[in-house]
């Protein structure tokens, strides 16, 4: 699948989500010229924005878009967008949706402070729902969000390769931010306590095969590069498709790839090394198994779901997020 279904929600929430983007604009208003400046720069790239229209989605599936799904939509966006400022100075990040990053453009300590304006302001758009519910999801989220990316850390500095830590690890940084989005949009629309529970685990199960479906994408040739990126390997990362060939290669051969991963600092050989060791033991079709299943269990939840155009639509966002190209 293309990116037409994508295109297609996005064109009948164009109305929301135009609103929303006000909210949010309205929200980074500054009279700091730098602050501005750096504000602007940032939001001339808005990508997808999947996770608002998660939010849009889920609240019309139960009712109707209203002030506080917007204000919801808003404050999960921002933090979004604050985890990914942060991200990328961790990261050491140059590039993000095709444009520079904020910290290759400016520095450092302009791009964590724009990071933590985004986070100040999605509490604030947060405390305009006036719910709790709404306000604690956006701690629980940031919480979460911060301990994933220090598990990823502490399993990449220790060099543990586990399938179940990888597991909890992307549950924590990529579904637990899907999960809050969908929640909230429920939340706002007063859905019952059941048809919340249901969302929810429809949406954990969508960003696991996104966080998957992304890990992927470093073992297949970048166009810019023309090569596998191998991202993920420099920063001594090990993801589901390596994984997976690192427990079923023979014990020879997977001790060597241990020990090439324990030594760290790889250089391109020896990620082509890696990549391609990920290859001929089935890593890819492993990851693209584990997405299928996943999907077969959303199939089931999406049968609790009101029978409208809405669960049609998050039935087309998981075919999108497994079948995606970019």
């Amino acid at each position: 699948m293309d990116n037409t279904a994508i295109e297609e929600i996005r064109h009948r929430l164009s109305a929301e989500l135009e609103s929303m983007n006000a909210i949010i604009g309205s929200a980074l208003a500054t009279s700091n010229p730098l602050m501005g400046m750096v504000v602007r720069h940032y939001l001339q790239a808005k990508g997808k924005q999947i996770r608002p229209l998660l939010v849009l989605m889920s609240a019309s599936m139960f009712g109707q878009v209203n002030e506080v799904t917007l204000h919801s939509a808003a404050s999960l966006e921002m933090l979004h967008n604050a985890s990914l400022i942060h991200d990328d100075v961790v990261d050491a990040t140059d590039r993000r949706r095709g444009r520079d990053t904020l910290n290759k453009v400016f520095d450092n300590r302009i791009a964590v402070l724009v990071g933590d304006f985004f986070v100040s302001n999605a509490l604030a758009e947060a405390l305009k729902t006036s719910d709790m519910r709404a306000v604690n999801s956006i701690a629980e989220l940031g919480k979460e969000l911060s301990i994933g990316e220090i598990d990823q850390i502490s399993n990449a500095r220790d060099r543990l390769v586990d399938e179940d830590r990888y597991m909890e690890v992307i549950g924590k940084k990529t579904a637990s931010l899907f999960t809050k989005c969908v929640r909230m949009g429920a939340l706002s629309v007063g859905a019952s306590p059941q048809d919340v529970e249901n969302v929810e685990r429809f949406a954990n199960n969508l960003g696991l095969c996104f966080q998957i479906k992304d890990d992927i994408f470093d073992y297949f040739e970048d166009s810019e590069i023309g090569k596998p990126t191998g991202n993920d390997l420099r920063e001594n990362k090990v993801s589901l498709p390596l994984i997976h060939a690192l427990t079923v290669a023979p014990e020879p051969e997977s001790r060597a790839m241990r020990t090439l991963i324990d030594k760290g600092d790889l250089d391109d050989r020896e990620i082509a090394t890696l990549i391609d060791f990920a290859k001929q033991y089935g890593g890819i079709e492993y990851a693209y198994g584990v997405m299928e299943k996943l999907r077969d269990r959303s199939r089931e939840i999406l049968d609790s779901f009101p029978k409208n155009e809405w669960r049609d639509a998050f039935a087309d966002i998981l075919e999108y997020t497994i079948s995606r190209r970019n």
